[in-house]
Order: structure tokens, then sequence, then C-alpha cells
């Protein structure tokens, strides 16, 4: 959070966000990091990144309007995955 507020980021830790599915609240998670309310920073201290952390911010992604998500792990060897979920290819899922 410092070194990003040092770069001159906005940076808000535990981030609130309601997911919707066809328009319906049908819960809530707690994003570890949202950056200029752009990008969704799901951190982990793991030995790999594994596949359900991806599928996890995929689904994050998918239910709501953030975009970019990145899976930053800083286990003993750090890794970084990057996501994409565009809004344009949500609107068939939330309507």
């Amino acid at each position: 959070m410092i070194e990003l507020e040092l770069g001159g980021m906005q940076a808000k830790a535990q981030v609130p966000i309601a997911v919707s599915y066809k328009g319906k609240i049908v819960g809530n998670y707690s994003a570890d990091i949202v950056v200029n309310d752009v990008v969704v920073l799901e951190l982990k201290a793991a030995e790999v990144i594994a596949a359900e952390y991806e599928y996890q911010l995929i689904n994050y992604l998918r239910a709501t309007e953030y975009e970019v998500g990145l899976v930053l792990n800083f286990g003993p060897k750090p890794q970084i995955r990057r996501k994409i979920y565009t809004n344009d290819r949500k609107k068939d899922l939330n309507s």
C-alpha cells in the first residue's frame, strides 16, 4: 500500500464489493486492494499461484464492474498473473 501511494496511486485495502448475477446481489467479498478504482489486486503467499486463485479473480471480475485484476504471489518465488474481463462481455451475464 505504501509503495503504491508513494508512486502516486490511490490504493484502498479490504474494499467491500457486492457481487451480482443477472442484476441481483448474490454475495459480497472484500478485494485485498483496489488501485485507482480500476485494478483489483488479490494477494497470496503460497508456493505457486494455483489455478483456483486465477479462477477466483476471473469470477470477481465477471461479477463486478472491474475489468483488470492481478494475482500477486509473495511466496518463495514471487509471481504475477494478470486477468482481464471486459465489461462488454458481461452484459449477457447481468441481464
